[in-house]
C-alpha cells in the first residue's frame, strides 16, 4: 500500500513530472494526475505509462473553456476518451471571477461528459470534479445524468455551502482535502464533520503550472494536511493516514 496518495495534482504540468513520478515510486507515493485538456490527457498517459504509481485522468478544466483555449472539438475528444477511461478529471464548473461568463458553455461540456460516463459504464471509474460557486449545479448534473451512481465522484477542494456538502454526501461523493481548504474556517469545519470514509488527501500542485516542482514539497503538503485533519477530528494521525491511504490505493487500483 502507498504511504501517501495525492488524489488531485497536475503532475503532467510539472516540467520534471517524470522525475518526480520515479522518485515517488521509490518512496511509496502515488498520484491521480488530473489533466486540464483532453490533448494533455493523451500526452500524459503516454508520458507516465511506465510508472505504476501514476493514474492519469482525462480532463477538461473549466478555466480552459472560459478563456477560449478549448471549444466544442475538445469537448468531443473528451467524450471519446471518457467513454473508455476509468479515470476522469479535472472536469467541472467554475462560476467564480475566471469562469462566470462562460458558465453555460462549461455546464454543457460537463453534462455531455457525465452523460457519456453514464452511457459507457466501467467498474471502478473515478472522477475528480472542480466546482467553484457552482456546486449545486454540478450536483444537479451528476444526479440528472446518473454519473453519481455509475462512478465514484470526488469533489476537489470543496468550498460550497453546508447544504451542498450534505447533498454531495447523500449522493455518495468523496472529498479530496488540501492545505488551502484547511486554511479557511469553513474548510476546517467541513473537515471536522465529514464522514471519515469520504476523506482523501490532495495538493493541487504545482502552484505555478509549467514549472519544475519537488517531491519533498508534495510530501510535506500531504503530511501537513493529514496532521491538521487528525487534529481537527481528534484522532490518531497514523491511523487516519493508513485509512486514507488504503481508500486511495483501492480507488486508483494501486494494489493490483
Amino acid at each position: 500500500m502507498m504511504r501517501f496518495v495525492d488524489m488531485h495534482c497536475h503532475l503532467d504540468l510539472m516540467t520534471n513530472g517524470v522525475e518526480i513520478a520515479r522518485e515517488a515510486h521509490a518512496e511509496g507515493i502515488g498520484f491521480f494526475c488530473t489533466t486540464v485538456t483532453p490533448h494533455d490527457a493523451v500526452a500524459a498517459r503516454e508520458r507516465f505509462s511506465c510508472y505504476p504509481n501514476v493514474r492519469v485522468g482525462s480532463g477538461l478544466h473549466p478555466w480552459w473553456i472560459a478563456d477560449g483555449t478549448c471549444g466544442d472539438a475538445d469537448v468531443g475528444l473528451l467524450e471519446e476518451l471518457a467513454a473508455r477511461a476509468r479515470y476522469i478529471g479535472e472536469v467541472g464548473l467554475d462560476a467564480g471571477k475566471r469562469g462566470a461568463e462562460s458558465i453555460e458553455a462549461q455546464a454543457a461540456a460537463f453534462e455531455r461528459t457525465m452523460r457519456t460516463v453514464s452511457e459507457h459504464p466501467l467498474p471502478g471509474r473515478v472522477i475528480s470534479i472542480h466546482a467553484i460557486r457552482s456546486a449545486s449545479r454540478a450536483l444537479d448534473i451528476l444526479e440528472r445524468t446518473g454519473a453519481a451512481r455509475s462512478a465514484t465522484c470526488i469533489l476537489h477542494w470543496f468550498s460550497g455551502t453546508s447544504d451542498e456538502l450534505w447533498r454531495a454526501v447523500r449522493l455518495g461523493c468523496l472529498f479530496s482535502i488540501n492545505e488551502h481548504m484547511l486554511a479557511t474556517k469553513r474548510g476546517r469545519e467541513y473537515a471536522r464533520i465529514l464522514p471519515g470514509d469520504r476523506l482523501l488527501l490532495e495538493t493541487d500542485a504545482p502552484p505555478q503550472l509549467g514549472n519544475p516542482y519537488r517531491l519533498n514539497a508534495i510530501e510535506r503538503s500531504l503530511a501537513s494536511t493529514l496532521e491538521q485533519l487528525a487534529q481537527i477530528r481528534r484522532v490518531n494521525a497514523a491511523t487516519l493516514g493508513a485509512q486514507i491511504a488504503d481508500r486511495s490505493t483501492r480507488l486508483l487500483d494501486f494494489a493490483s
